[in-house]
């Protein structure tokens, strides 16, 4: 027999072995050798990472499947039926499902799950007994409120059971093997008791203060409420949740329609709006916000025109049928034909120099742009007149407190200008940037910096997304006329059908805040507007749209 190269036995001996047929002894019940598996590389298991990451995939992917199936609960909560499920997140929170109004949705914690309250229907038979007897609502809170805790109870019971049956399913479907399907449930659960502990320890009982509301406009006021009771009303969640709750069933009556809302009393309501840009359908949006939120005063921080033309005066005629006073300062697209124009106007108070007006129980100041665009042939000495322009302004408002008679809220169009009264009023508002932005500066003075309510008007079509359609609902107390709050109101841009209501507390009626900055204001003024020997504070750098 010729015998095999050495070579030829070494190449053979590299590869694995082949599965040999069963022998006779295999064949009678004796218990074959178990087949090595074929694999290009002898005894080659995969990494432990590898198998780390396999395991953690079955478990996150049959959690979700879990939730998915099982992880919700129906639960009747006062007049109304609801789900509650927890769902995946990155980003965590509560969000309140109220169909057919929209959603509200709460930076209650920071965990990878999501709490989501549906909203499903009303129970006719509870529903009708209330109408029938209205005390019942005084009372409906805490109902609420009980309903709420014994469904989260639940749902947390619920949801333990979900992802644990979930994983461990998908895992014996996986690894055939009861071991790696248990070990699957059991990092299943732990991983959901690590959320609900993350969840724990980041919750934020106090966002519910601030609710994010998206969806159909108009019932936008009546879910959010007023200022005022939102911010007095902050001491416990569930409370809270409870109210908003409350507030959805007020929406529906026997007939389901929206009941008008009834703000409260003790604050006014101001419609600050910017940079219209001649978009005329800002006309019907401001219109239709002064009636849902019962505006008191609108005011618009400049840019309404595009070129300041006679030509464009036509486009201001629908201001005097807004339903509310207008005030109003000139910006840099706006020309002193158009400022005429609106001077002229039954309801409209024209802000320039200084001048202060009451309107609606509030006192304003502000002053015109010093540059108007149309005539501008280049840019040298637009900011340097601009801080002119605000260093007048808060020499005359100064005069004012001098006088007794101080103002509440200044007018400027760009925040360069506005950053030169800080110290001498509390509130500033401006606009110029088409996009909104607050902030409280050195010496007290908070600025507040609107959209553009025009969606940038023409200029909406030259990106590839349109502007959106921003404005905001400011609450002022009206005793002490200082900002309590205030609502951001987004509006999809051209062609678009979304929208967005925020509500924002300033830091002092923060819960924990015992009392409200004020800005000091010193008897004289540096011509930088600040008070009378402190050096004024840095402008940051502002970014500006480019002008035509």
């Amino acid at each position: 027999m010729a015998r095999v190269p050495t070579a030829v036995l070494n190449l053979i001996h590299r590869f694995p072995r082949l599965p040999q047929a069963p022998t006779r002894r295999h064949r009678s019940g004796g218990r074959p050798p178990a087949a090595p598996a074929l694999s290009l590389t002898p005894g080659a298991r995969p990494r432990p990472w590898v198998r780390a990451l396999g395991l953690v995939a079955v478990v996150l992917l049959g959690a979700w499947l879990g939730l998915l199936v099982v992880g919700n609960v129906r639960v009747p909560v006062g007049p109304m039926n609801t789900t509650m499920t927890l769902r995946p997140s990155f980003t965590g929170g509560t969000k309140i499902n109220v169909s057919p109004l929209g959603a509200l949705q709460l930076d209650s914690h920071i965990a990878p799950v999501r709490l989501d309250v549906n909203v499903d229907q009303l129970d006719p038979e509870r529903s009708r007994a209330l109408v029938d007897h209205p005390e019942r609502l005084s009372g409906l809170q805490d109902e609420v409120a009980e309903d709420i805790a014994r469904g989260t109870a639940d749902l947390a019971v619920r949801s333990c059971v979900a992802v644990v049956t979930g994983a461990a399913t998908l895992g014996l479907l996986v690894y055939r093997r009861p071991r790696r399907a248990l070990a699957a449930g059991g990092l299943a659960l732990g991983l959901l008791a690590a959320s609900g502990g993350t969840a724990y320890a980041t919750w934020n009982p106090d966002s519910v203060l601030e609710p994010k509301f998206s969806g159909l406009l108009s019932s936008a006021p009546s879910l959010v409420g007023d200022a005022r009771s939102i911010v007095t009303e902050f001491d416990v969640y569930q409370q809270e949740l409870a109210r908003l709750v409350t507030n959805v069933t007020k929406l529906y009556d026997a007939t389901s329609t929206l009941p008008v809302y009834q703000p409260d009393p003790t604050t006014i309501r101001v419609l600050h709006v910017s940079d219209i840009h001649l978009n005329p359908a800002s006309w019907k949006i401001i219109a239709s916000l002064v009636e849902q939120y019962r505006v008191d005063v609108i005011v618009d921080s400049g840019d309404t025109m595009d070129h300041g033309t006679a030509a464009e005066n036509g486009f201001l005629d629908p201001v005097e049928d807004l339903g509310a006073p207008y005030v109003w300062v000139r910006g840099n697209h706006d020309s002193l034909v158009t400022q005429r124009y609106l001077d002229r106007m039954r309801n409209v108070h024209v802000l320039d120099d200084g001048r202060a007006r009451t309107v609606a129980g509030l006192r304003f100041a502000g002053i015109g742009d010093p540059q108007f665009t149309p005539d501008r042939s280049q840019k040298t000495g637009a900011e340097q007149s601009q801080e002119l322009a605000g260093a007048r302004l808060a020499s005359a408002m100064l005069d004012q407190k001098r006088a007794g008679t101080p103002v509440d809220v200044a007018v400027v169009h760009e925040p360069s200008a506005a950053r030169e009264v800080d110290g001498t009023v509390p509130l500033v508002l401006s606009g110029h940037l088409h996009r909104e932005d607050t902030e409280v500066m050195r010496y007290g003075t908070r600025l507040r910096i609107e959209g553009s309510t025009g969606g940038s008007g023409l200029r909406a079509i030259e990106g590839t997304y349109p502007d959106p359609i921003e404005t905001s609902i400011l609450y002022f107390d009206r005793d002490t006329k200082r900002l309590q709050a205030w609502d951001s109101i987004e509006l999809g841009g051209l062609g678009l059908t979304t929208a967005e209501v925020s509500r924002h507390l300033p830091e002092e009626n923060q819960p924990g805040a015992n009392s409200s900055p004020s800005p000091s204001v010193s008897g004289s003024a540096s011509p930088s507007g600040s008070p009378s020997g402190t050096a004024p504070a840095p402008a940051p750098a502002t970014p500006s749209r480019p002008r035509p």
